[in-house]
């Protein structure tokens, strides 16, 4: 009975396995060539699947061969494609939430290598050192060679509390060195906002959440009850990205209604979309200067391209990070989901970042040791202080110097706009 019930499971698992090509294929599967070679593929699929149960050393069971099948698939396609099983997909679902268990980074695969896009400031692994860049070459002494995204940030989150070793290679490091991690309940804030000096904003965006448009707004309005705003550095270092709609949202609070924010383009008509600036209030009366570096990614880098391309801000830093790839969640049928790259999005001027970045307006370095700087954690976020800059504050500006030639460079332009001739037969503005 066993060689038997073998060939029924597979047989139903090629009449599954057929119908859902033939339905997600659509009309690629109805050409003649393309359906004959479907068919084969498929074929040899269910020889290999026939005989790992019948002469694999271990009895293995179907689902799992066919997980471990999905898995090497997506993983053939690019870095950020994925299977996610049922627990993994209940996981990925409150990554935007903001509230998860964990280190406090975003990963991605880079050339095949486990690397950190950015930590989040404030969480054990910002505190411990983790940078972007860095490249996670075991997880308690396991090799991530070949480990999947999701298995490794399975791995990577769990109870708070409880401690973690992670094995960083870096540049400038002859050998691996270990970090030790405790875990924490990681509560992700999203805007934070200070006064740099009177009338010269700064508010830092950790992450694109739900309400980070909102809450940035609420930042904004709270700075114009204390005079009127002269000059904004908003700060996307080290900011991983997050929803692309908040992305737009957050864009299109500076431009005029009606532009292009980014674009999408994919294989599928309906992965097509423009995304237009229609926000009910616009801030336009003041000059911007956006700070990026090589952690800014995915939705920092359509907020960043979006400003830089209308000529509403100047963007200083460094090179950003270049995932410039749209992933959409499909659910399964068994409580399982897609992650898959399914379009790729595009600065309204039609530039595609992917895999290259986003090159500033200002090339400003800065030392290793200070690279991940930033004004204090204090005031609290979507809280700014009023027109008193406190001494911590300055203290960071001291060694920053990415935010210090920002905010050089907005005390000249608001010096230009002081000094620039009024045209004949008009009335010059005080600002």
């Amino acid at each position: 009975m066993g060689p038997i019930r073998n060939i029924k499971k597979v047989a139903l698992v090629s009449a599954l396995l057929l119908v859902l090509t033939l339905s997600v294929g659509g009309g690629v599967a109805s050409k003649g060539n393309d359906q004959a070679a479907t068919y084969e593929n498929l074929r040899l699929f269910t020889e290999v699947l026939s005989i790992v149960q019948s002469q694999y050393v271990d009895e293995v069971a179907v689902k799992d061969i066919i997980y471990s099948a999905i898995k090497g698939t997506l993983r053939g396609l690019d870095p950020h494609s994925s299977f996610l099983d049922a627990e993994m997909y209940r996981e990925m679902q409150v990554e935007t939430s903001g509230v998860f268990g964990g280190l406090g980074i975003e990963i991605t695969l880079r050339d095949d290598v486990l690397t950190v896009v950015s930590p989040i400031d404030g969480t054990p692994a910002y505190r411990v050192g983790i940078q972007s860049g860095d490249r996670i070459v075991k997880i308690e002494g396991l090799t991530t060679k070949d480990m999947q995204l999701t298995d490794a940030v399975k791995r990577m989150r769990g109870k708070p509390g409880t401690k973690i070793i992670i094995s960083i290679m870096r540049e400038g490091f002859t050998e691996p060195k270990d970090f030790e991690i405790t875990r924490e309940q990681i509560h992700v804030q999203s805007v934070r906002a200070v006064l740099l000096e009177p009338g010269i904003e700064y508010i830092r965006l950790r992450q694109f959440q739900e309400q980070t448009a909102q809450d940035m707004e609420a930042a904004l309005d709270k700075f114009t009850k204390n005079g009127k705003i002269q000059g904004l550095v908003l700060d996307l270092r080290n900011n991983p990205g997050g929803l692309l709609t908040s992305a737009v949202e957050v864009s299109e609070r500076f431009i005029e209604a009606g532009k292009l924010v980014v674009y999408t383009e994919g294989r599928v008509r309906n992965q097509n979309m423009r995304f237009q600036a229609n926000a009910k209030r616009v801030y336009s009366d003041f000059p911007i200067v956006v700070l990026v570096n090589q952690g800014s990614a995915s939705a920092s880098e359509i907020v960043a391209g979006a400003l830089q391309d209308h000529g509403r801000a100047v963007v200083l830093g460094t090179q950003t990070f270049g995932k410039g790839s749209v992933q959409t969640i499909i659910p399964l049928s068994d409580g399982s989901g897609l992650r898959l790259t399914t379009a790729k999005y595009f600065t309204p001027k039609g530039r595609s970042i992917h895999g290259k970045g986003l090159t500033p307006d200002i090339i400003v370095e800065v030392p290793k040791v200070t690279a991940a700087a930033a004004p204090a954690e204090q005031p609290a976020p979507g809280k700014p202080s009023g027109q008193t800059v406190d001494t911590k504050t300055q203290d960071d500006l001291k060694r920053d110097p990415q935010l210090q030639r920002a905010l050089d460079l907005l005390k000249a332009m608001r010096i230009l706009d002081r000094t620039r001739p009024t045209p004949a037969g008009t009335q010059a503005q005080v600002r």
